[in-house]
């Protein structure tokens, strides 16, 4: 009988997801990963301690393992997430953690305790392409829940070992499958916050967890000029337009940052839209690599519908040029490229125009 390792949140979706498996005819084991510990986290915010994974694990009788990993998110989310606020971009902290940490540093201590396969309560699809042996990566079929967009940069080593049961499902399903086993968690709320920044607050946490201040510095307007003060560069993104505190008269919205000079440029919307978007650090699933155009649809945000556009090889990535402006594509950001409902590929955004 095949073993697979569960990652076990605590939450309604990897509880159901046991359940499947069981029903699949896999020997289960649930992993409950630890990763927060040690972080400056709100008082009233604490991480889930593993407690409903637990409760859910011994109902359905599943071995359970509780894993800190914490060394190893913060030595490289974390790390990450900072660098590249500090950089001026806006990162995907969910995206790296996928292929670092669950895919990564998970499966390999899965794989030390026996496991064939690992698998995740994810809203998405795996299967092989007969045709040509690639493992693909396909969007959930519930298209509210899909999260293939954060499972772009999974590797075809680490597919090849994915088991994906809620892929074919309904949320309402899902929920229903937890309250038939009368678990604990069956209404849970999802969680809707990066991890360790449940407030939503990711500039205090930086400023907590480095012991840096992030000073105030010049807002300017598209000619140069100053027209206000803000709370350091880090705190905006592009595209933002609630709590900037300026009255200019019309709307504005955060538009370019400079972080050497430590200055926040802000314009009307219109300059928020861009056609053209670079990527690099490029991960392509369902194809080996590109070697010519191709039609695509894609997002440069999670929830974004998609879009119409061209792929083009670049040097180190790729161009895409969509056929309509695209509102705030923002470096740092993943840009994830679909045919259908396969996920082609994808790569992070270094530059717009």
């Amino acid at each position: 009988m095949a073993q697979v390792f569960l990652g076990m949140s605590g939450g309604v979706d990897s509880s159901a997801a046991a359940v499947l498996l069981q029903e699949q005819g896999y020997a289960v084991s649930g992993l409950h990963l630890s990763l927060l510990s040690g972080l400056p986290l709100p008082a009233d915010r604490l991480p889930d301690d593993g407690s409903d994974a637990r409760a859910v694990a011994s109902l359905l009788g599943l071995p359970f393992y509780d894993m800190d990993l914490s060394p190893e998110f913060r030595a490289t989310v974390i790390d990450y997430f900072i660098r590249e606020y500090e950089a001026g971009r806006t990162p995907n902290p969910c995206v790296f953690c996928n292929r670092r940490i669950k895919f990564g540093a998970m499966w390999d201590a899965a794989r030390k305790l026996g496991a064939d396969y690992l698998a995740t309560g994810h809203y998405a699809r795996v299967e092989q392409d007969a045709a040509t042996g690639r493992w693909l990566l396909k969007k959930g079929l519930d298209e509210g829940k899909d999260q293939s967009y954060v499972l772009y940069n999974l590797t075809q080593e680490q597919l090849a070992h994915v088991r994906l049961p809620l892929g074919g499902l309904h949320k309402a399903e899902v929920r229903e499958i937890a309250e038939k086993q009368h678990f604990i968690n069956a209404r849970k709320h999802d969680s809707q916050d990066i991890c360790f920044v449940p407030d939503g607050d990711y500039a205090r946490f930086m400023e907590d967890f480095t012991g840096k201040h992030y000073p105030a510095g010049d807002f300017l307007d598209e000619n140069g000029k100053k027209v206000g003060t803000h709370n350091g560069a880090v705190r905006y993104t592009i595209g933002q337009r609630k709590g900037l505190g300026l009255a200019m008269g019309a709307p504005v919205y955060v538009c370019a940052k400079d972080m050497q000079a430590n200055t926040v440029t802000v314009g009307p919307e219109e300059n928020l839209f861009d056609r053209i978007v670079y990527a690099d650090e490029v991960n392509w699933i369902a194809i080996p690599e590109l070697t010519g155009p191709l039609r695509v649809t894609a997002r440069t945000r999670y929830h974004q519908v998609e879009q119409p556009a061209t792929v083009f090889p670049a040097e180190g990535g790729f161009r895409l040029e969509f056929d309509q402006p695209q509102r705030s594509p923002t470096p740092g950001q993943a840009v994830v490229l679909y045919q259908g409902d396969v996920v082609l590929g994808g790569g992070t955004i270094v530059a717009v125009e």
